[in-house]
């Protein structure tokens, strides 16, 4: 091979025989990429044979160190938002350093890049916008959906999240700015479950947005105009997803995001047997609180079918949850009729129940019930049904009132209180009310983190935090893994109750209802293992052979931050280190 290079050398014949490198960049727009850019960390021979030594100082750092830059530098802001703006930035830089940065400070950072700080960066997104992520597609594309998938730079893409925008977390309609969901999202699916970024892809779909705010705002960068609700809409869904199935395969996972309650479950319901899809707001949501469940009976010793549980809220969320939280209590031998008598939901017009006037939604149907009286309030709710939990769902705020915490604790010597809402404006409670209003007496978690309580007594009690990243990267891996076409909700069970096993005594000790969020990573790999043997033994894969060791299967597809070396490993490079010279 030698022998095909120039009799006289030097930096730049070296050029020719860069069609080996594992990248077609080279020069400064490999240095522009974040997938190949590696920083001040490129070796001295990958500089001289990519063309870019001179174009970075001298010194060659270590990933170690550069971590250490931007660790240092974080440490000096105080501004979760500012925070959000340097590590997108880190990201848009140089991919693996940021999935690095992330992963080991994961329990302080996730709240950053996810809930609840994502919020704010969606509401802010058009002005602290830096550079595109992801698709953008808007109901003017229609009839040109594949095309604007060919424009994407990947053409092996194993997952997809995509979002209209329309209830992003409890904030409401942010139109095309709820781009930031789907870019966290897929975060997560890297930094706790491994898959690979280039495998990622985040959509929003842009109907227009009836958020007045916005449509007045000249830095807004989505369609001016109000939300389509037309069948121009549900044609622009069907068309989406038949051409990702078509650029991508039939086995492509498409996440669900944020979507609103008239869209989510109709969609779900419409797409979930046709393609490999969930709505993580309604399935991931209700893992991660059955999860939760399951580990306050490892406290309270009470089986799930001696629950009587009430929720505030009653959207896709809440009957997401109850739905499978009545699955679970059928496979503990209740009937299903029964278990659902053991469920209660209260929204902004009151209890579910028969003789309302307010209209109700079919999916809700088997959640209501007969009146049990007069209920005005939720705390005559509370008060009238004594629930063991509330599970609050509603995006409203502070409803969880003081009142209804006590009587919760006068009801209980237990009480379990999920405050599920994001992001952290709106919980329903905060853990500090909780525990001291029930003598720290109460299971508690919520969606966004709280710090952790000190009582009177000296006693402190680490609240849980019932977040979706527990539940859907795991998931998502196995789901890509195996190949699964459609997913059941049986797969979000067996997420739940491999969640809850993972809980230690000493996290319940703790105050803990689910793992710290600096295991996650293993978390979320021993679910993808979990599931990966509960897809086979139902034959729910579709890939095949099947592997005989699954741990080993799903750990070996991990990808990691290291950087690769972006020159072949076999060839023979000469040493170019001293510049020119003969042969």
């Amino acid at each position: 091979m030698l022998s095909r290079l120039r009799t006289t050398w030097s930096l730049r014949p070296c050029v020719s025989v860069c069609r080996w490198a594992h990248t077609k960049e080279r020069g400064r727009p490999l240095m522009l990429s974040p997938r190949t850019n590696k920083g001040m960390a490129f070796s001295l021979k990958e500089r001289q044979v990519l063309g870019i030594h001179g174009l970075l100082p001298p010194k060659v750092e270590t990933q170690e160190i550069q971590a250490l830059r931007f660790q240092n530098n974080l440490k000096k802001m105080t501004d979760p938002l500012e925070k959000y703006i340097y590590l997108m930035g880190i990201q848009e830089r140089n991919e693996r350093l940021f999935y690095r940065v992330l992963m080991e400070d994961i329990d302080e950072l996730m709240p950053i890049v996810y809930t609840p700080t994502v919020g704010l960066a969606c509401m802010h997104y058009g002005h602290i916008f830096r550079r595109p992520k992801g698709l953008f597609i808007s109901i003017l594309d229609k009839g040109h959906i594949r095309s604007i998938l060919d424009n994407w730079s990947e053409n092996d893409v194993s997952a997809v999240v995509v979002t209209d925008g329309e209830r992003i977390l409890g904030l409401g309609d942010l139109g095309v700015y709820g781009m930031g969901i789907p870019v966290g999202k897929l975060c997560l699916y890297t930094a706790c479950a491994g898959i690979r970024p280039e495998k990622c892809l985040p959509v929003v779909i842009d109907v227009g947005t009836d958020n007045e705010t916005l449509l007045a705002d000249p830095l807004y960068m989505g369609l001016y105009q109000k939300r389509d609700r037309s069948q121009a809409y549900d044609d622009l869904i069907d068309e989406f997803m038949e051409a990702v199935v078509d650029k991508y395969g039939q086995d492509t996972l498409i996440q669900f995001e944020d979507f609103g309650n008239h869209n989510a479950s109709r969609i779900l319901r419409k797409y979930r047997e046709k393609y490999c899809t969930f709505n993580d707001d309604i399935q991931g949501t209700a893992a991660v609180a059955l999860a939760g469940l399951m580990a306050a009976q490892r406290v309270i010793g009470k089986p799930i079918t001696a629950h009587r549980l009430l929720f505030l809220g009653a959207g896709e969320a809440a009957v997401g949850i109850a739905n499978l939280i009545v699955m679970a209590m059928m496979e503990e031998g209740m009937n299903p009729d029964e278990a659902r008598k053991r469920i209660w939901m209260y929204d902004k017009h009151g209890l579910l129940v028969k003789d309302r006037q307010e209209e109700m939604f079919p999916n809700q149907e088997p959640f209501v019930h007969d009146s049990p009286g007069n209920i005005g309030s939720f705390l005559d709710a509370v008060n009238t049904i004594e629930p063991t939990a509330i599970i609050g769902v509603s995006g409203a705020g502070r409803l969880f009132t003081h009142d209804v915490i006590k009587s919760m604790g006068a009801l209980n010597e237990r009480p379990i209180i999920f405050a599920l809402s994001n992001p952290t404006t709106k919980a329903e409670c905060t853990a500090e009310d909780a525990y001291t209003l029930t003598d720290g007496r109460c299971l508690f978690a919520s969606g966004s983190p709280f710090d952790p309580v000190t009582l009177s007594d000296g006693r402190v009690i680490t609240p849980g935090q019932g977040n979706n990243a527990y539940i859907f990267p795991g998931v998502a891996l196995a789901v890509i893994l195996s190949g699964v076409r459609h997913i059941s909700d049986t797969v979000f069970l067996e997420a739940a109750k491999t969640l809850a096993a993972q809980l230690t005594d000493k996290d319940l000790e703790d105050g803990r209802l689910y793992p710290p969020l600096s295991k996650i990573r293993e978390v979320s790999l021993q679910m993808a293992v979990k599931v990966v043997e509960y897809v086979y033994s139902k034959g729910m894969a579709f890939r095949y052979p099947e592997p005989i060791d699954k741990n080993g299967f799903v750990r070996a597809t991990v990808w990691n931050t290291d950087y690769d070396s972006l020159l072949p490993e076999t060839y023979d490079w000469p040493d170019v280190s001293f510049g020119p010279k003969t042969k």
